[in-house]
């Protein structure tokens, strides 16, 4: 933020009473339900009550209205509530923030740094690429995709990279859900392609973009791993084909390949089980 613009100030934590006079009841009885179900893996309706010290009937009401946000769900079969995934992406948001993209900033520099190349953090949501963050080169010519940028999963380096190491059963979801759209002439249109593609990215680490999404373009990348084996996230380098070319590939791959396997470290995550 430019220097002679002034940032109006929040108030100070001491500034707020925290009585119960003050204190959101309803939202306070709400929080301590979403606590009790978040200890549980599935309660029911009595059960949470019970230990949320609510009757029956607020419990529920709380229940559904957390339910139509996707706070929590409930499963019809078993008659029990249980954490839904809005929940979970809430908590990864405080994850992102204070993880990965902390700990991949550094070792971003690291890349542009040793390669005069741009380097890019991305995740996948909803069978698209979502870039998080970006260290850019200072040559003219260069890449640029601004935080929030989407992109084809088909098409894209980190998308390729992380859908390598999907479970068979979340690659074949997402590649039901989105068209292989073509982009340029080497984009990959055909499913069986990129399957035999995917394999390939397994057995070396990491993957190519060539000039499958821009034309002129190419980007190599790896995946970051979470606590849990899981590909969550990925790092590559981009840039114009001239300097980007096919001769350094293996280079920058095993450089990209080692990044993420530092950030992934880092962030408490291990690589994928055999």
């Amino acid at each position: 933020m430019p220097p002679h613009i002034s940032r109006a100030r929040g108030r100070p934590r001491s500034f707020n009473d925290t009585s119960k006079n003050t204190l959101i009841q309803s939202l306070e009885r709400a929080m301590d339900v979403l606590k009790v179900v978040a200890k549980g893996r599935g309660m029911s309706l009595t059960e949470i009550a019970e230990a949320a010290d609510q009757s029956a009937s607020t419990a529920y009401r709380i229940l559904i209205t957390l339910e139509k946000h996707g706070i929590v769900q409930f499963d019809e079969p078993a008659q029990l509530w249980q954490v839904g995934l809005e929940a979970f992406r809430i908590g990864s948001s405080f994850l992102g923030r204070t993880h990965v993209v902390e700990q991949s900033r550094p070792v971003m520099q690291r890349i542009m740094t040793a390669t005069g190349e741009t380097a890019n953090l991305a995740i996948v949501d909803q069978g698209e690429v979502i870039f998080v963050s970006q260290v850019e080169t200072h040559e003219p010519i260069r890449a640029f995709f601004r935080p929030g940028t989407r992109g084809p999963i088909h098409a894209s380096g980190i998308g390729k990279a992380l859908l390598a190491f999907f479970p068979e059963a979340q690659i074949e979801a997402v590649l039901k859900k989105r068209a292989l759209t073509a982009f340029t002439e080497k984009t990959i249109t055909s499913k069986e392609a990129l399957l035999a593609e995917l394999e390939r990215i397994r057995a070396r680490g990491w993957s190519i973009d060539d000039e499958e999404r821009t034309p002129g373009m190419r980007c190599i990348a790896a995946p970051i791993f979470n606590q849990f084996g899981e590909a969550t996230a990925g790092v590559s380098l981009s840039g114009p084909s001239v300097r980007v070319t096919p001769e350094r590939d293996a280079e920058y791959g095993t450089l990209v390949r080692k990044a993420a396997d530092e950030i992934t470290r880092a962030i408490g995550g291990s690589g994928p089980k055999p």
